[in-house]
């Protein structure tokens, strides 16, 4: 094979690990910047600009490499051994995300041995977002409301607040909680605060606050969608084909038997989807009641003949 033009890496790829091999071996001392100059080959400079170089491509793969030479003397470096893979395999995003969920489980060693805090000193307190903002003073209590379910007390827009905590997030920098205050929780209205705008914290004591209220989130399957005004459609299909139905169109509400045939009834919250799932179904599957959502169906199919014929 002919040679391919470019610059050989396997002298920058060697001297790379040399630097790591010698960092490794001191953890606890470090290394001088002089005698890693000499192990890497560089000649003695004052700046060490090769050096610098060279660390900067290791701390891009993952690794955590610091001066830790008192300011004004030559520089020491110390390598932390941490487990990097997922500092390399995952986004800034997806860095920030498990930095919070440490956070909330108060595990800072956590962060440190999987290289995912800024600096050696990070504790849960100081694991910083996607956007590098200044964890409010208040966090720490707000994280450890909701972590052990204690009522909030504190100063909020110039009133006073009682709140029973939900949950508490971050986003673009800016932390929120998510709760219900004292006088609300009949109505369960659940509130977000700014935790920025927090004033005079304190907490009451463990399992002190209600349990924040069950909120159905929308779920991924589209018949779920809130599109059309709910109504219960029961669907008659043989046996065999049950599992079939429950494939694409999810579990029913009711299940009842008829002979050979199973009567599966749903509520349906959006009518274009369960169009759809029926005419991918053909005759495995038809409406049994109510008139109108055979009516409905009917009149679907006839819009869609007409569509095609007139392509």
């Amino acid at each position: 094979m002919a040679n391919v033009p470019g610059r050989d890496q396997r002298g920058p790829m060697e001297r790379l690990v040399r630097i790591a091999a010698m960092l490794q071996a001191h953890p606890q001392g470090g290394v001088s910047a002089a005698r890693l100059d000499r192990v890497a080959g560089f000649p003695e400079s004052p700046g060490h600009d090769q050096l610098k170089r060279e660390i900067r491509h290791l701390e891009r793969q993952g690794w955590r490499i610091e001066n830790i030479a008192p300011a004004g003397s030559p520089a020491v470096y110390r390598m932390t051994t941490v487990d990097n893979r997922l500092r390399v395999r995952l986004t800034l995003g997806q860095q920030a995300a498990l930095r919070r969920a440490v956070l909330l489980a108060d595990r800072g060693d956590l962060a440190q041995r999987l290289g995912l805090g800024d600096d050696a000193g990070a504790t849960a307190t100081t694991v910083p977002a996607a956007v590098q903002v200044p964890a409010p003073d208040a966090l720490r209590l707000v994280v450890d409301a909701v972590r052990d379910q204690r009522v909030l007390r504190f100063g909020y827009k110039g009133s006073p607040r009682v709140v029973h905590p939900a949950s508490v997030r971050t986003q673009n920098g800016v932390w929120y909680l998510r709760g219900v205050e004292d006088g609300d929780l009949a109505d369960a209205v659940v509130k977000t605060f700014v935790v920025s705008r927090m004033l005079d914290v304190t907490l009451d004591d463990a399992r002190s606050a209600q349990p924040p209220p069950q909120v159905r989130h929308p779920e991924l399957h589209p018949l779920s969608w809130q599109i059309d005004p709910p109504v219960e459609v029961t669907l008659r299909t043989p046996a065999g084909f049950e599992p079939d139905v429950r494939r694409l169109l999810g579990e029913p509400v009711a299940v009842t038997a008829d002979g050979a045939d199973v009567l599966l009834r749903y509520r349906v919250t959006h009518r274009a989807a369960l169009h759809a799932r029926l005419v991918e179904l053909d005759d495995r599957v038809r409406i049994d009641a109510p008139p109108e959502a055979q009516a409905d169906l009917i009149a679907f199919l006839a819009a869609a003949r007409g569509g095609e014929a007139g392509q």
